[in-house]
């Protein structure tokens, strides 16, 4: 995975974990833990970025600048970076169906993105519907 993809389902993943909790749904221990340590690295590195993670919710949070942030810290940081590649590679094994399509979402409309800065508010609207249980395709992720 690229950076932008590690980062941007790195803090896709607390934001998922409240939103499917409040479904009933539940993730994954390892998936629990990862998260956990992933954000408490952050709080290290970035605070300000963590707190704004920890406190959001799709609606109030700037997809955008928090993925820029934490995209930076994993190419910069490496034991950030292998912190937030093990917690996406937990993700990734989880068994919660909803969880595994924002993670394919997401890497899918990065990839599939020719820009080099995607719109990740789009990708943060996409998550609020699948935890919903609505369905939505984004045709084109505009800078």
């Amino acid at each position: 995975m690229d950076p932008l993809t590690i980062a941007a389902t790195a803090v896709a993943l607390p934001i998922m974990k409240k939103a499917l909790e409040k479904t009933g749904e539940k993730i994954g221990e390892r998936v629990f833990e990862k998260t956990e340590k992933f954000l408490n690295m952050l709080k290290i590195r970035s605070p300000d970025t963590a707190s704004a993670i920890q406190k959001a919710n799709l609606d109030n949070l700037d997809f955008n600048k928090t993925v820029s942030e934490v995209a930076e810290l994993t190419k910069t940081d490496d034991e950030f970076n292998r912190i937030t590649k093990e917690l996406i590679k937990e993700a990734q094994k989880d068994q919660n169906a909803k969880l595994n399509e924002i993670i394919n979402e997401i890497a899918n409309d990065i990839y599939f993105e020719k820009s080099i800065n995607p719109n990740f508010n789009k990708i943060a609207e996409k998550i609020g519907l699948v935890v919903q249980g609505g369905v939505v395709s984004i045709q084109n992720i505009n800078v």
